[in-house]
């Protein structure tokens, strides 16, 4: 993707992560659903070592933090996140393109997530299907997600 660099987190990038989590899903999820799945206070520190714990990428515009996303050795993908700032510019695209290729190197055969319902377009177009819609609850609030899945059959290349 032009003008967007890929590369691994790294723990000075906390805070203009957790920026990007509480500003996307205004218009599939009501205030109180974002405030629970995102509450305004987050302690910047443990979402720091959650994402160290794991593999975690950023992706960057001109030096600026645009989105990111992880991959548990599983095959989860746990979070996927663009600043709003940067939203339709091709951002989680290439992030899923990242996890796709770091899956193959570690042969997974399946990526999977709970998609929210404002991801889940982009998921589709990126080739997981819809396993089953569900609701979740955060925080007392009540959700749609989706557990969506790709099959990565074919062998990574030599």
């Amino acid at each position: 993707m032009p003008g967007i660099v890929i590369r691994t987190y790294r723990a000075a990038d906390s805070a203009a992560v957790v920026a990007s989590v509480r500003r996307i899903a205004g218009r599939d999820y009501s205030p109180s659903q974002i405030e629970a799945r995102a509450p305004d206070v987050i302690d910047v520190r443990s979402f720091g070592k959650r994402c160290e714990s794991k593999s975690t990428w950023v992706a960057e515009i001109e030096d600026q933090i645009a989105g990111f996303s992880d991959l548990e050795p599983d095959g989860h993908v746990d979070m996927l996140y663009v600043h709003p700032d940067f939203q339709r510019r091709s951002v989680a695209r290439a992030l899923l393109q990242q996890i796709e290729e770091a899956a193959r190197i570690q042969d997974l055969r399946r990526l999977y997530t709970e998609a929210s319902i404002t991801a889940r377009p982009l998921f589709e177009a990126m080739g997981f299907r819809v396993i089953v819609p569900q609701t979740v609850t955060v925080r007392g609030e009540f959700m749609t997600n989706y557990r969506m899945e790709k099959r990565l059959d074919t062998p990574r290349a030599p």
